[in-house]
């Protein structure tokens, strides 16, 4: 029998022909001849069959002759019918190498082939889905259109084999006894198998395989028992990007598909909430029976006895029974009645991983997308969310100034949810090394509340003891499970990483997420105040810094922020932000221009005012800056008397009965001594006139500069406003506030003829009229200065505290020093411009001596033409003729000293 051939020659001859009709002839033979095998139940000679059909043709170099055997192949696989499960190992593999044959027509029909082959099988190809998968993933791109036919209609056939042996097992009555038997599956898919797969294949680019991909992810989510969705994380990266493809049916179908996905992930902690909700409803009413049991036996159970956390957090054994119904995601296989969502594993943590980096894609759907899952993870895994804030809030903060609407909304949204989930999670208590840097402290009442955004207080967390009865436990261990975020000893929010974080957002270039960055600040500081000041050193300079912003809004969440932590503060920390804020403003000139009002004026709103300018005025009475310590008062003056969150300092400036009153007096004015008109304003405003008086007596022994008067015409503005308006009516006093004439008329005689001048001397001038100047006492310089205050009688200690002679050297030294320092710049000044003037009078002076010899010749030759006539202006100095000076002309009795 060794030359036996299982195949006769007319089915040689016929498979291997190029005509396909009579290959198709010459299979039916090849059908016929293994029916008659499969009778006799003859193996062998059906071994040879095949085996002749995979060497002599299915492998052969020839085209003809390898359609041939694909034909054959699949001809034997429809005799064996049922049988072909022992042969497909000896079929399947060739039909496979034909499926990237350089020949279309070999490709075609070993598609063909597979079909019949499958078609014949059912699931027991699936035995070779993933080497299937593979072939039709590659045709999906091919070129030719017979081909690309051909393999979607074996694909189809492939995907109702998979869904069709993936749901047996599930058939039948949803009522399943304990005693009935789940009948086994005889599906050999395997998700674990196929998922390296297509975490491979997932990072293709061609638009036709990614739509192929999608199409399959789709049919596999469909299938009930799979559970794809546990699969996930291994795909789900390369997924996302295929919604930047260029194919719009493919960006559509995978945005279907991920909704889908998240649809899922949403039913299964739903799920999960609801097993766990009622495991801890059975634990409380177990605990009750038991108490009750225990008053019955005389030994009574506290409710406090019971473990807390065993009944909101049941162990997992006990989990373990409420899940014994999911299915095995290794062998899709399960038991009992299919749930949606039920034994459902979602790893959290590892989706926002992954879309971590998608978040600022800059792919408007990926970035969309990426978001849309992180706001609904927010709310489903609150407990592992928390680990990711730092990260998220780097991401979702640009995004609330997005130019695109849709993306703008989920960005709010987003950040509305991580702030929230910070807000509930339970203060932790201070470590030892919070309690040695500085014991947390209620924030002040006078801190302003926080923004608008900010959760209100019925959303905070609310704890009670889960075992304590109550009338309707029920409904109060559904809120508690609802609202409560265990946290553990470690706490697994990172404040140090997420002021980091919020801190890097002061950069931004919108304004929106530099305001929302300071809101989470807000918040983050008012929870723990003892965490952010480990912070400090990184955020203060920052802080500081943002003053500077372009945005108002931005300043102002700044400002509450810096007053906020100061308030929780120790007086060293207070003092320091006092010194560093002085410091930026004298650097940047500009800042204190167009800020340096609204950022004091907003920190006296959240603190007290008192304190700042206290601290304040200790500093500048110090500072050897002494042009910023000017201008510095001037401003401070200002607020003090314009502002109205400062009328409780000014009124206690205006009554220095008590001696605390007096000593912020003197507080304030020994640093406003660097500036005399704010010292005279802050006697006017203290009703100290006669010393007032006094200081117009020094005024005179000072340089009037520009900007003095420019002071001087100011307070007279300020003297028509309503914060003055006691001292207007003083006027109608004269017998009692003499000397406050006599401030006012220097004042006035200080003025050059300007509007001030004429409001301040029409408002003298009414005064006059009235008659009552002449009540004013012709020699009242015969008391002691110190003997009597104009305003109202002092206390008996004012002249023990208030000792006007000290406070008025005191002024006459400070201003006599600034007076130094500006003729010293001057002088510097002056010396710089005589040394370029003398430069170019070097370079000038030849050509002067070269045109005095051309004179003296002409003069020679000519007389005395080149002369100017005698008595016309031969004698005028060369100032008389110079050009007239521009800048702002001062009366002469002003600028002498008398």
């Amino acid at each position: 029998m060794s030359d036996f051939h299982p195949l006769t020659p007319q089915i040689v001859r016929g498979l291997n022909d190029k005509i396909y009709d009579k290959r198709k002839t010459a299979a039916l033979e090849v059908e016929r001849i293994v029916r008659d095998y499969v009778a006799l139940d003859d193996r062998e000679c059906i071994k040879q069959i095949l085996q002749a059909l995979v060497q002599d043709f299915a492998y052969s170099l020839a085209p003809n002759s390898r359609n041939g055997g694909l034909i054959g192949l699949a001809a034997a696989a429809i005799a064996l019918g049922s049988d072909v499960v022992g042969y497909l190992d000896d079929i399947v593999p060739p039909v496979l190498a034909c499926f990237s044959d350089q020949e279309w027509k070999v490709r075609y029909q070993s598609c063909e082939s597979m079909y019949n082959i499958a078609k014949v099988s059912k699931g027991e190809i699936l035995r070779f889905f993933n080497e299937i998968f593979d072939a039709l993933s590659k045709l999906a791109t091919d070129t030719e259109l017979a081909v690309k036919t051909a393999a979607n209609t074996l694909d189809r056939l492939i995907k109702d084999v998979v869904s069709e042996q993936s749901t047996i097992g599930m058939q039948g009555s949803g009522a399943i006894e304990p005693g009935d038997l789940v009948p086994t599956r005889t599906s050999t898919f395997s998700l674990p198998r196929f998922i390296p797969l297509l975490s491979e294949r997932i990072y293709t680019l061609n638009p036709f395989t990614r739509h192929f991909l999608v199409s399959w992810i789709t049919v596999l989510d469909s299938i009930p028992d799979l559970e794809l969705v546990s699969y996930l994380p291994e795909f789900l990266d390369g997924l996302i990007k295929f919604l930047s493809d260029t194919n719009p049916d493919v960006r559509v179908a995978t945005s279907t598909l991920l909704g889908d996905f998240l649809r899922e992930i949403t039913e299964a902690a739903e799920v999960r909430f609801q097993q766990k909700q009622t495991m801890a409803l059975i634990k409380h009413m177990e605990a009750q029976s038991l108490a009750e049991k225990s008053e019955i036996d005389g030994a009574t159970l506290e409710p406090k006895d019971v473990d807390d956390k065993a009944l909101v957090s049941p162990n997992d054994s006990t989990l373990h029974d409420w899940e014994t119904l999911s299915v095995n995601h290794g062998e899709g296989k399960g038991k009992g009645v299919w749930v949606p969502g039920q034994g459902v594993t979602v790893d959290y943590a590892r989706i926002v991983e992954i879309l971590k980096p998608h978040l600022v894609s800059s792919e408007e759907e990926i970035q969309a997308t990426a978001l849309r899952w992180v706001n609904e993870f927010i709310l489903l895994a609150k407990d592992i969310m928390i680990a990711f804030v730092p990260t998220l809030i780097t991401a979702v903060l640009p995004c609330l100034a997005h130019q695109i609407d849709a993306i703008r909304l989920i960005a709010i949204q987003a950040n509305t949810n991580l702030f929230k989930l910070i807000l509930e999670i339970p203060a932790q208590p201070q470590t030892d090394a919070d309690l040695q840097q500085k014991p947390s402290e209620t924030p002040s009442g006078r801190l302003s509340s926080m923004s608008d955004r900010s959760l209100p207080a019925s959303n905070k967390l609310k704890k009670e003891p889960v075992g304590k009865a109550t009338d309707s436990p029920d409904s109060e261990l559904a809120y508690e499970i609802s609202s409560v975020i265990e946290v553990t000893e470690e706490d697994p929010f990172d404040y140090q990483a997420t002021v980091n974080a919020l801190t890097l957002q002061f950069l931004n270039e919108h304004e929106e997420t530099r305001v929302a960055s300071l809101e989470w600040l807000l918040m983050l500081h008012k929870k723990a105040p003892h965490k952010i000041h480990a912070s400090e050193d990184v955020t203060f300079p920052a802080l500081l810094k943002t003053l500077s912003d372009s945005s108002e809004e931005v300043v102002r969440r700044d400002l509450q922020l810096l007053a906020q932590i100061s308030s929780t503060s120790d007086g060293e920390y207070f003092t320091r932000f006092m010194e560093k804020l002085l410091s930026l403003l004298s650097t940047d000139r500009r800042l204190l221009d167009t800020r340096g009002s609204l950022i004091i004026r907003q920190l006296c709103l959240s603190l007290d005012p008192e304190r700042i300018y206290r601290t304040f005025a200790e500093i500048l009475e110090k500072d050897e800056d002494l042009e910023f310590a000017g201008i510095m008062v001037q401003t401070l003056n200002t607020i003090l008397i314009t502002s109205p969150e400062l009328a409780e300092l000014r009124r206690r400036l205006k009554h220095l009965d008590s001696k605390e009153n007096q000593v912020l007096f003197i507080a304030l004015y020994k640093s406003w001594c660097h500036n005399a008109v704010a010292t005279f304003s802050l006697c006017l405003l203290a009703q100290v006139y006669e010393h007032a008086a006094s200081l117009l007596q020094i005024f005179a022994d000072l340089e009037i500069t520009v900007n003095f008067l420019i002071q001087i015409d100011k307070l007279v503005q300020l003297l028509e406003s309503p914060v003055f308006t006691y001292l207007r009516l003083q006027l109608l006093e004269p017998e009692k506030y003499p000397y406050l004439f006599k401030c006012l008329y220097g004042v006035l005689m200080l003025l050059p003829q300007s509007g001030a001048f004429a409001t301040l001397r029409n408002r003298l001038s009414s005064v006059n009229s009235l008659g009552f100047l002449h009540l004013v006492p012709q020699k009242s310089e015969a008391k002691p200065p110190e003997s009597r205050r104009n305003s109202s009688k002092p206390a008996p200690t004012q002249a023990e505290v208030l000792k006007f002679s000290e406070l008025l050297s005191h002024f006459r030294a400070v201003q006599f020093k600034h007076e130094k320092s500006r003729n010293q710049s001057v002088q510097s000044t002056s010396r710089s411009s005589s040394q370029s003037r003398r430069r170019n009078r070097v370079t000038t002076g030849t050509s002067r001596s070269l045109a005095a010899g051309l004179a003296g010749l002409n003069h020679d030759r000519n007389g005395t033409s080149g002369n100017l006539a005698p008595g016309k202006n031969s004698e005028l100095p060369r100032s008389a003729t110079s050009s007239p000076s521009f800048g702002p002309r001062i009366p002469k009795r002003l600028s002498k000293k008398p």
